[in-house]
């Protein structure tokens, strides 16, 4: 994990997920450990992240970071804080996976990022973390009420969220959240109601036929509290009990089948005119 990248997300919000280009990625099984290393400014280098592996997704097309994506479980996965802790050098070139050049880094570069451990790492790596702080930033923020907040444009109950966060947001994050995220274009969901006739593009229910009313409301498919983009690519059209359980569940849209991972199960999206 690049340094600059782990600080951003502690400043933008924690995501508990990691992406890369090599379909190693998902072999790592479900509630298995996917550890992170980082460098710090001092060039150590530290255990960044411990991810419990909740979903594996794939992404958009043309997603920079990556087409395999891996979601941890935000109750079970760990950020460490990586000011002041203990290099982890010697401790990886004592595993299974070879780390054999003269600068480390350079072990862990393009596919190799990824790296597959045995049993036993894995233990070495838990040991090597018992005792480490945790990252304080590294927090969800509530974002089933937040979220809410944004789309209704009510500032005062986003700044009330965010003030009463321990131990803060940073600075830029507020400023994207009073000021970028509310700043949503309606006729985008206007365009979504015409092009599915009101329909969910989950479960088809058709509140338009059945009680003579647009019901269905535009999900933004990365979150605008997490920084997602208020534009049609990012947004689909789905029935209130779908937009509740997306968020309530944090199931994330797998662009490989175009399904929601539930984690118990998946949901295809049946309808989908404007985002393949």
């Amino acid at each position: 994990m690049r340094r600059d990248n782990y600080q951003r997300d502690l400043d933008l919000g924690a995501g508990y997920h990691l992406n890369q280009d090599n379909p190693m990625m998902h072999e790592v099984e479900k509630g298995d450990s996917l550890w992170a290393l980082t460098r710090t400014a001092e060039g150590r280098y530290v255990l960044a992240a411990e991810l419990i592996v909740q979903a594996k997704t794939k992404n958009r097309p043309d997603f920079r970071y990556g087409e395999y994506r891996v979601w941890g479980d935000v109750d079970r996965s760990r950020y460490f804080r990586v000011e002041g802790a203990p290099s982890v050098e010697q401790i990886i070139r004592s595993l299974s996976i070879r780390a054999e050049a003269r600068v480390l880094g350079r072990s862990f570069q393009g596919h190799a990022a990824v790296r597959e451990i045995t049993e036993e790492d894995h233990q070495i790596l838990r040991e090597a973390a018992r005792n480490l702080p945790l990252e304080p930033r590294a927090r969800i923020l509530p974002e089933e009420k937040l979220e809410a907040a944004i789309i209704m444009g009510d500032r005062s109950a986003v700044e009330r969220l965010v003030r009463d966060e321990e131990p803060g947001v940073a600075e830029e994050r507020k400023q994207y959240f009073y000021e970028k995220a509310p700043q949503r274009n309606q006729n985008l969901v206007n365009r979504l109601q015409n092009l599915y006739s009101g329909h969910c593009q989950i479960c088809r229910w058709d509140p338009v036929d059945e009680y003579g009313e647009s019901l269905c409301e535009g999900h933004h498919i990365q979150w605008l509290s997490r920084g997602g983009d208020d534009a049609l690519n990012n947004l689909m059209l789905v029935c209130p009990n779908h937009h509740r359980a997306i968020h309530r569940c944090d199931a994330p849209l797998d662009w490989g089948d175009m399904a929601y991972d539930f984690g118990d199960h998946r949901e295809a999206v049946a309808m989908d005119r404007h985002l393949t």
